[in-house]
């Protein structure tokens, strides 16, 4: 979750499971978007149940919600901004990890899900990934952003734009290949 602090507005992100946990996380706030970067499961799971408990307009690409049969409040595109708050968060398309897999930017904080990791991508094993387009868009859309953006995956350790060009296994093997 994040949130504006001087109004109480919030923004779920990725709510795979646990909607009891989360719903207590939320109780003092008002939930304007429940929003998903990618429509696999483990993202996008309790996003309809975590609606009903805490409110807000559930939010995800619509090439997911087609992919994966899962329907939305809202669909997003590259660009759209949710608003929350004193804040508005920027939605970045990043097709790879799913087909309609999402990145969202908040000042220099970025929501990755599973396109990029520290140090790595996310996973490149399932039947849905497109390995290029996941490439490129970390590539072209991420990396490029201010080397002090603060990643946060969806799962593991965050890191920094910064970090990621310097250390990530997929740039650095672009680098030797290239």
């Amino acid at each position: 979750m994040v949130a504006c602090a001087r109004t109480k507005e919030a923004v779920v992100i990725d709510p795979g499971a646990d909607p009891t946990r989360i719903a207590e996380q939320c109780l003092e706030y008002s939930v304007k978007h429940v929003a998903c970067t990618h429509g696999h499961r483990n993202h996008a799971g309790a996003k309809d149940e975590v609606k009903a408990r805490v409110g807000g307009a559930t939010a995800l690409s619509f090439l997911d919600a087609k992919h994966y049969l899962r329907s939305a409040d809202r669909y997003l595109v590259d660009g759209d901004r949710l608003e929350f708050g004193d804040f508005a968060m920027e939605v970045i398309f990043t097709p790879g990890h799913s087909p309609g897999s999402l990145c969202f930017k908040v000042g220099n904080h970025l929501f990755t899900g599973d396109t990029l990791r520290a140090g790595d991508i996310g996973p490149t094993d399932l039947p849905d990934i497109d390995l290029p387009r996941q490439v490129t868009a970390v590539l072209s859309k991420l990396l490029p952003l201010p080397e002090n953006t603060v990643i946060y995956p969806g799962h593991g350790p965050t890191t920094t734009v910064g970090q990621e060009r310097r250390q990530n296994v997929v740039v650095e093997m672009l680098r030797r290949a290239g």
